[in-house]
């Protein structure tokens, strides 16, 4: 077996699958920070108790993806965190202002919640936003250019979009009553918005990235991938469906709307991941050529086959045991 073409290939894909990972998960728990100020106090307290369990443990795929991408490629990481300094500096200050918010809410006095309950959506924005950010200028080869910049804005809008309708789902699958009627209520007011928003990023990033297009707009390979827009579009009109036909959601299969949102970031990052390997920055480096040696690899390798089932039985076991409907928010 070559190791030197297997395992830069195998830790791309560990990456790739721990970002996806992170973008389902923290997707939606920061989704519901955003839609905290919408909320009424009762409701905030419920809303809270949903992710409780699950948040700061969602955010363990994120350390994993850049974790890899420190050890397994050392170039790539010093050029695209260079490159991200303020948005990553963002993000980072923003789930401080979370996790801050998180603890102190249940500790604070009742004049202070409110501040804390803002704190916590703010830091929730931030996050998103500064995602967003570091998401379109990864796509765009780490440019500076005033494009490239627009185009970092635009990733900027949709992934928030993304996260509040994630967020709504997640409810739909916690809780009941009138926070599920308001939950149906928010989501439908924003799947148009991340539809419309997605199609503007996917119409846009070939026109960024010339190496992208070319990928994409050649012949045959046009018609291989034609499955992926097809079957993106064809989820996204069983979604507007599911949400306005209600009958389903209310019928006890409110999962699927959970559900098809991460088929479509899976079809999506199946996407990205065509348009950028073999580079890890596109069209300045591929995964070899960053990889670090083979004997580090192989070293990194055991302890990722130790540590990536792990994480994965931990996240299935702590989903399992805190299934089901929300309860009333304690702290005893």
């Amino acid at each position: 077996m070559d190791l030197e073409f297997w395992l830069p290939l195998f830790f791309a894909s560990v990456m790739g699958l721990a970002l996806l990972i992170y973008v389902v998960l923290d997707g939606y728990d920061l989704g519901i920070g955003l839609l905290l100020p919408f909320a009424t106090d009762s409701d905030k307290d419920t809303m809270i108790a949903s992710i409780g369990p699950f948040w700061d443990a969602n955010e363990t795929w994120i350390v994993l993806g850049i974790g890899i991408l420190l050890i397994a490629f050392p170039q790539a990481h010093g050029q695209i965190l260079t490159a991200m300094y303020i948005p990553v500096t963002l993000m980072l200050m923003g789930l401080i202002l979370r996790g801050i918010a998180f603890d102190f809410r249940a500790k604070a006095v009742a004049r202070r919640k409110d501040m804390w309950n803002a704190i916590f959506a703010i830091g929730s924005l931030i996050t998103a936003v500064a995602q967003g950010w570091m998401l379109g200028t990864y796509i765009t080869g780490l440019g500076t250019s005033a494009v490239s910049f627009l185009f970092s804005v635009l990733i900027a809008i949709t992934l928030p979009a993304l996260y509040i309708l994630l967020g709504s789902a997640w409810l739909l699958i916690k809780t009941e009553d009138a926070l599920f009627d308001k939950a149906l209520r928010w989501a439908q007011k924003s799947i148009v918005p991340m539809g419309i928003a997605l199609l503007l990023v996917s119409v846009a990033t070939p026109l960024v990235s010339q190496t992208i297009a070319d990928k994409w707009f050649s012949f045959p390979e046009a018609l291989k991938l034609l499955p992926i827009p097809l079957l993106s579009s064809a989820i996204f009109a069983g979604l507007l469906w599911l949400l306005y036909d209600q009958k389903a959601i209310r019928a006890g299969k409110e999962w699927l709307l959970y559900a098809g949102l991460v088929i479509l970031c899976l079809l999506a990052a199946l996407g990205l991941a065509y348009s950028i390997l073999p580079d890890i920055i596109i069209g300045q480096l591929t995964i070899w050529e960053s990889a670090s040696s083979t004997s580090s690899l192989l070293f990194t390798f055991w302890g990722t086959a130790i540590v990536l089932p792990t994480i994965l039985v931990y996240t299935f076991f702590v989903y399992r045991i805190f299934s089901g409907k929300t309860t009333a928010l304690t702290y005893e």
